[in-house]
């Protein structure tokens, strides 16, 4: 982390998923149509507000998989951890500490563990409506307050909010 600018954390829950196909095991669902639109839309996002990560943290979930490439960011070191396929929010911590070094770190799972980290991580509330129960595609944007080993509940500050419907 450098000193005159603090680490970032980027929550992103993964695009919207298709349900068409019951026979299909859950980790294995792709994105539908609006997925796969909104992951573009949700990495342009990220691009012009400069907010592109330098490491990715990613369930294993082709949902996430599928999210991560629409996003469009171009080849990032990325770690496919099984342990955030629908973690809870002390997992998804415990994943932070454990394997997080970028400058700005991308986590992209699942509800409704990424909600409840986001609630549990950032110490300033937001004003958008859909903050404390992400979207598919909603992506919080963290600065952190001390370094990766040692982050633990309200070490973040919340910087911005963003939901694909945004900007439809």
């Amino acid at each position: 982390m450098s000193a005159d600018r603090p680490a970032r954390l980027i929550v992103m829950r993964h695009a919207k998923s298709a349900w068409d196909n019951p026979d299909l095991p859950d980790h294995d669902r792709p994105l539908n149509d609006r997925g796969r639109h909104a992951a573009p839309v949700m990495g342009r996002w990220l691009a012009t507000q400069g907010l592109v990560p330098d490491q990715v943290l990613t369930s294993s979930a082709r949902r996430t998989l599928d999210t991560l490439a629409g996003l469009g960011l171009g080849p990032t070191p990325t770690q496919v951890l099984p342990q955030l396929y629908h973690a809870e929010p002390d997992t998804i911590l415990t994943a932070l500490r454990d394997h997080a070094t970028g400058t700005c770190v991308l986590v992209l799972g699942h509800n409704p563990g990424l909600s409840l980290f986001a609630g549990r991580f950032v110490t300033n509330p937001m004003d958008h409506p859909r903050l404390h129960d992400l979207p598919t595609g909603g992506t919080l944007v963290v600065d952190l307050t001390v370094a990766w080993g040692a982050v633990d509940w309200g070490t973040g500050h919340a910087h911005s909010f963003a939901a694909p419907r945004d900007f439809w």
